[in-house]
């Protein structure tokens, strides 16, 4: 069976025996309403847990609206015409709208980047920047003790309108929701404290009751204030399949229902096999974004086996903290105890990668020199049939597989466990 997965602006193609193979996660088959722009102002119109927009806002208030950076897939130039359209009918002024990328700990944009992530009739209307993590107010401590500073033009903003697209998280369990503020437009020793509940074990894709970081986040977003939020799940080809909008916990625990409906997959037993992809660009820009694909993967394949982890990561590793980690290791291992008594922002994801190699080998597809990628612990190949091939003479013919082309969006659980559930 001849298998494609998305790589950078291409595709990686595998050819799998089809005895050996025990499943192609895809999304789930659900019936589906309106979709793209119909599909927003559906959901504008009937918001979740708050009045609509047009009925919220009032003239002269100065109204911020964050969305995601170039890593995530968000289609902001998608939603921004029926969001704006929403805040002209409430009689909000163009000028009084400004358009915020939450940055996280991430680069800053390029104008072209910037361009093309708000679309040309944002552009062209309202003003769009980048958030600043040097120019924050502060709004005290959670009850963890996670300092909540937001970038200003957001914290001084009469409204508060938050974008995001909702998919499992690694930890987070669901992105979307109050992550726009925390971590999207905090700074990042605040994003630090955060994060640094990640190795809860009950801080996991998937579960939200008594995530110990969701909570947070929710916490820190409740603090600032969040008037509405708009989200949207994504269909494997990039498509908004659903949206839901307004409060800013029962509108993304709806959207996080829906989207279990669609990529939550259920299998029978863990594979010695994976194939896994981000999906293809932006999702596969860098192994910093390309580790979200492994930290699912690894909830499918046994252990001794092989993950063959596909990702352009033409940017590299993409992240200067996460780079010195993995750069700097003697061991794979040393990165595990390192986080265990120095947790930083960036090493988590290093850690992370570490701890898929506990119970497997890496194999990856990348862009990136095969030394380079042979220091940092995992094994280099130059096509994903050559690292399948490769993984099938050192497991044998009777080897199992499972592939995930969407690994950053499709969550495996074998059946019968309930752990992380939401």
């Amino acid at each position: 069976m001849m298998l494609e997965f998305g790589f950078g602006q291409g595709v990686e193609r595998v050819e799998v025996p089809q005895d050996n193979l025990l499943g192609v996660l895809t999304p789930n088959q659900v019936e589906l309403g309106l979709t793209g722009e119909a599909e927003v102002r559906r959901a504008l119109e009937e918001p979740i847990g708050a009045p609509r927009l047009r009925d919220m806002l009032r003239p002269g208030e100065k109204i911020a609206i964050v969305t995601s950076d170039v890593t995530r897939p968000m289609p902001t130039w998608q939603v921004m015409g029926p969001l704006l359209d929403e805040l002209e009918a409430a009689g909000v002024r163009d000028q009084d709208v400004t358009l915020v990328f939450a940055l996280g700990s991430h680069r800053k944009h390029t104008p072209q980047e910037m361009a093309r992530l708000a679309g040309p009739q944002a552009m062209g209307r309202i003003r769009c920047m980048d958030s600043d993590p040097e120019d924050c107010v502060s709004f005290g401590r959670t009850s963890r003790g996670t300092p909540v500073d937001i970038t200003r033009v957001v914290a001084q903003a009469d409204r508060r309108i938050c974008l995001g697209n909702i998919e499992y998280h690694y930890f987070a369990g669901y992105s979307g929701g109050g992550k726009a503020l925390m971590p999207g437009v905090s700074t990042r020793s605040a994003i630090q404290e955060n994060h640094r509940m990640m190795v809860q074990e009950e801080a996991c894709a998937g579960r939200l009751a008594g995530n110990p970081l969701r909570e947070d986040i929710e916490e820190a977003a409740a603090m600032v204030g969040i008037d509405f939020i708009l989200n949207v799940v994504l269909d494997e080809h990039k498509r908004i399949v659903k949206a839901v909008a307004g409060d800013q916990v029962a509108a993304h625990r709806a959207g996080c229902a829906f989207l279990d409906k669609f990529y939550l997959k259920r299998i029978p037993r863990r594979a010695d096999i994976v194939l896994v992809s981000q999906g293809g660009a932006p999702k596969d820009i860098n192994l910093y974004q390309t580790q979200k694909a492994l930290d699912n993967a690894k909830h499918a394949v046994k252990e001794g086996g092989v993950v063959v982890l596909m990702g352009s990561c033409k940017e590299g590793l993409g992240e200067k903290t996460f780079e010195q980690w993995m750069t700097s290791a003697p061991t794979a291992h040393s990165m595990i105890e390192r986080i265990g008594r120095e947790f930083q922002l960036g090493g988590h994801k290093a850690a992370a990668i570490a701890m898929v190699l506990e119970k497997a080998q890496i194999y990856l597809v990348s862009e990136m020199e095969p030394d380079f990628v042979k220091s940092l612990f995992l094994v280099p190949f130059p096509t994903a049939q050559q690292a399948f091939d490769a993984a099938m003479a050192r497991l044998g013919p009777q080897a199992t597989v499972l592939a995930m082309p969407y690994g950053g969006s499709t969550l495996p659980r074998v059946t019968g466990d309930e752990t992380g559930a939401g």
